[in-house]
């Protein structure tokens, strides 16, 4: 019997296809037979707007396919970082099937953006604003990436989770929450906007590559009122949200020597739960294959008809303003 499922799983283990450049490649497909478990906070959310998972997905699903400008402008974007659109529309039929419920149409995305827009935001925590709480000397050591948001940002977030998270710091008392939710929600906790149902810390981690990639003007904690447009605006969205898949796909190829490009599933995963540098890192330690969530299972098994809609050209729609200089990977 051992030798049997030995046999079983070294057949497994050379199934797995490696790339020319020595990478695990990822097999599209999910690895749970059932869908893992949603959170209740989604099945909540849902019930309590009197809807369904299936009816939100149709929802999405909907909007995309009778809107072939912004399916033109997910795949212009999608060139532009050098990944397939699957990703990016994978990301937003997982968002609103089980974060929030789509609109109707896309011009509601542009007007709620217009509707923050010269608000005077700011981003802080029981009046400490975050500029003030990151000239705490503990964040010095992250001075030394001023010039690379993802690797600043990232410094500062690992800071807030070792030493502030949960903590009594210089007699302030910390929640033991998400720097995110803590510093970067004025309105309410998990509060996320517009398309891509993104985060304000999401945006400032991906200034700079989007800066370089789409030419949007780099974004400042200082100034809150452009963070919350460039999440909610639908053409600026598109970039960070393209950029932050792009990231997930190098940390995985750099990290773990895997690639997980032909697996949206995964990449939805990470979207949705973010933190894909330590996840590739605990991944690279224990080995194997990365498993989807309940989030990349749904867009795993749904497919089909996500790349039905990659099918979908306007040859009149505008593209995303950007540069065709490919995304960096970084080191």
């Amino acid at each position: 019997m051992k030798r049997v499922l030995l046999a079983m799983l070294l057949a497994a283990v050379s199934a797995v296809p490696v790339s020319a450049a020595g990478l695990t490649v990822v097999p599209p497909g999910n690895r749970n037979a059932t869908q893992p478990p949603i959170p209740r906070d989604s099945t909540a959310r849902t019930e309590e707007t009197k809807t369904t998972f299936e009816a939100k997905y149709k929802k999405v699903i909907d909007l995309l396919t009778s809107d072939k400008t912004l399916i033109a402008k997910i795949k212009s974007t999608a060139a532009a970082y050098d990944i397939d659109p699957v990703h990016m529309i994978g990301a937003i039929v997982g968002e609103h099937t089980y974060n929030v419920d789509a609109y109707d149409r896309l011009q509601t995305y542009y007007v709620q953006a217009l509707s923050y827009a010269g608000n005077r935001f700011r981003f802080d925590y029981n009046g400490e604003t975050i500029a003030q709480f990151i000239a705490r000397p503990q964040f010095e050591k992250c001075a030394k990436f001023a010039d690379d948001s993802y690797a600043l940002w990232t410094c500062r977030e690992d800071i807030w989770d070792s030493t502030f998270k949960g903590k009594t710091v210089e007699g302030t008392a910390f929640p033991k929450d998400r720097f995110n939710k803590v510093f970067f929600q004025p309105f309410y906790a998990g509060q996320t906007f517009g398309l891509g149902q993104q985060t304000p810390l999401m945006a400032l981690t991906y200034s700079d590559t989007v800066a370089k990639i789409s030419g949007y003007p780099k974004l400042s904690e200082n100034r809150a009122a452009e963070v919350y447009d460039a999440i909610m605006n639908p053409d600026k969205s598109l970039a960070y949200m393209a950029a932050s898949i792009h990231s997930s796909i190098e940390d995985y190829k750099t990290i773990a020597r895997l690639d997980i490009s032909k697996n949206p599933g995964i990449t939805a995963t990470l979207y949705n739960i973010g933190g894909s540098e330590e996840r590739a890192r605990t991944l690279r330690a224990r080995g194997g294959l990365p498993e989807e969530n309940y989030f990349g299972w749904f867009v795993n098994s749904k497919i089909k008809e996500l790349r039905a809609l990659v099918s979908q050209t306007d040859a009149a729609a505008a593209p995303v303003a950007q540069s065709n200089q490919p995304a960096k990977t970084r080191n």
